[in-house]
């Protein structure tokens, strides 16, 4: 590990990549700690930590935010509206036939419908961020320290809540682009790194069994990091035979090899998407501090039986859904039919099609329960403990932090590779 980090260091180029990746998460964590204008530091963080221990989606929109949220800080409303807005657009393009065009015409396409996720971003975080008005001023804040009207003060903590959501969108974006890894999955990664300390001294403390709990509990996320790296790098491998063809004098094909298929194909995207899409209502219930059934329809898809159950549901479908969007057997058939490519025993063109996929619809399934049940398990041990710990650094957390740091280092191991330098695997 520590040669693949020397060698990644000695080439300018990957070097760069690296050095404008931490900058900008390092810059995203100065910012999560970089209060609005006329904040009442200390009277925020006492009145949210109270809030937080009374209601379970106040503290998970907290946990994703990094806990910039509690601080009522630039970076308050977090990566959140960026990952709606690419769910929406990614749903919207399997039932708008002109989004699905776009989604086909390869760079040109992607641009334009980046520049809608942008917009919807845009939308979505203004509503967030006037949401969060509202609740920041249920919990009795006063923002008068600005020395402005109450309706100018108003604007300028929903204009710079705002203004904070487009730079994290502006940041990830950029991390993807010329940095390494997923910007938006880096970002997610630090969030939940950044509460590990306050989860660990919150978890020691909460009871006098507390220190031997939070052993156990670190020992068992340790355990289950080597199974999560199995299922992700596991695959099903298709046999495929490429047909002898004499081209001039030469005689071309006739080697035998196999289709990688991976049993979690989306990877980490089906946690992320169902946890965006349970703690939607959480976000939306911020308008409505005062209404009680609001709050506990909220509460209720954020912790509890209700959020173990849909989150299975959405897990599962979003695997399905993320899947069918990335892997299309019909070109992979095609393709092999043209380079003259087949499965033994299956006729190429649609046969091969509905083979593949009939094999895809089978390997999905157990990774998505895996990883359902890596999500809801510690959850539900969290309900019946109350360990802090188990919230911040549960399942959900683990997957992903597991899956963003092995797909960050998959492409630096590419990146040595086709430098001819050793990577990080053996």
């Amino acid at each position: 590990m520590l040669t693949g980090i020397a060698n990644a260091f000695r080439i300018p180029e990957l070097r760069k990549k690296i050095l404008i990746t931490v900058g900008i998460l390092l810059l995203y964590r100065f910012g999560a700690y970089l209060p609005a204008p006329g904040v009442p530091f200390a009277a925020m963080l006492q009145a949210f930590q109270a809030a937080a221990s009374n209601s379970g989606a106040i503290a998970v929109l907290n946990l994703f935010s990094g806990g910039a949220l509690s601080r009522v800080s630039v970076f308050s409303l977090g990566i959140m509206p960026y990952i709606t807005a690419q769910i929406i657009l990614q749903m919207f393009q399997a039932v708008i036939p002109s989004l699905a065009e776009l989604a086909r015409e390869g760079e040109s396409g992607q641009r334009k419908i980046t520049q809608y996720t942008r917009y919807l971003t845009l939308a979505l975080a203004l509503i967030n961020a006037i949401g969060y008005l509202f609740l920041f001023k249920s919990y009795g804040i006063d923002f008068s320290g600005m020395g402005f009207p109450e309706f100018i003060e108003d604007l300028v903590i929903v204009g710079v809540l705002l203004t904070g959501a487009i730079i994290i969108m502006w940041l990830g974006e950029v991390i993807t682009q010329r940095g390494v890894g997923n910007g938006m999955s880096l970002i997610i990664f630090t969030n939940i790194m950044a509460g590990l300390p306050s989860s660990l001294t919150s978890s020691v403390r909460t009871s006098s069994t507390g220190a031997v709990v939070t052993v156990v509990t670190l020992l068992v996320i340790l355990a289950i990091i080597p199974v999560i790296v199995y299922i992700e790098r596991g695959q099903r491998r298709i046999p495929v035979q490429y047909a002898k063809r004499v081209v001039g004098r030469r005689v071309m094909g006739g080697q035998a090899t196999y289709l990688p298929i991976k049993v979690n194909t989306a990877g980490v995207v089906p946690i992320i998407f169902a946890s965006a899409l349970l703690y939607l209502p959480a976000q939306l219930a911020v308008f409505f501090p005062n209404v009680a059934w609001i709050q506990a329809f909220a509460n209720a898809l954020s912790s509890g039986w209700i959020n173990w159950v849909l989150s299975v549901a959405l897990i599962v479908f979003f695997a399905y859904f993320y899947t069918a969007m990335v892997f299309n057997p019909e070109e992979t058939a095609d393709q092999l039919r043209k380079a003259g490519g087949f499965v033994p025993g299956v006729r190429p063109g649609s046969a091969t099609s509905a083979y593949i996929k009939s094999v895809l619809d089978h390997i999905t399934l157990p990774g998505a329960l895996f990883m359902a049940a890596l999500a809801v398990v510690p959850s539900i041990l969290f309900f019946l403990t109350g360990n802090r710990l188990l919230q911040a650094f549960g399942g959900t957390s683990v997957l992903i932090m597991v899956g963003v740091a092995m797909d960050t280092i998959s492409q630096l191991e590419s990146q040595l590779k086709m430098h001819n330098y050793e990577g990080f695997f053996k």
